[in-house]
């Protein structure tokens, strides 16, 4: 790998990066105005439950919506391993078609593991934001 293509490499992660880590803090952010917006004193876990489908408690309503987001995202990334697998079968000798492919397999692989390690997370900040610990 040249220095070049290292360094164009070390600069595009840093963007993802950083832009992931703005997006954190704004869902953060607008979490609590959020939450502030759909849950008031008057209500009821039986009247949220009702409005959203069944799901009573707000942690569990957040973690279909994340749950769901991950799984298109991971369906996203299997159908790119597949584009570039026919890619790669159709490229007939061309070395920068072959190179092509091999690189957006390498990132759509990269993308299923990243899914992975997010729904993890997710499930494991989720769900432990729900058994809060006294001091």
């Amino acid at each position: 790998m040249t220095k070049t293509a290292l360094k164009k490499g070390l600069k595009q992660g840093l963007i993802v990066l950083g832009l992931s880590t703005v997006l954190l803090l704004i869902f953060t952010a607008l979490g609590g105005v959020a939450s502030a917006q759909l849950i008031s004193e008057g209500d009821v876990p039986s009247s949220i439950a009702g409005a959203t489908g069944g799901e009573g408690s707000f942690r569990v309503l957040i973690l279909n919506v994340v749950n769901f987001f991950l799984l298109f995202l991971g369906l996203i990334a299997v159908i790119m391993i597949i584009y570039g697998g026919v890619t790669y079968v159709t490229a007939a000798g061309n070395q920068e078609s072959i190179d092509k492919a091999k690189k957006i397999i390498m990132y759509a692989i990269v993308g299923i593991i990243i899914v992975l390690i997010s729904f993890a997370l997710v499930r494991t900040v989720i769900s432990g934001a729900g058994q809060g610990t006294e001091v």
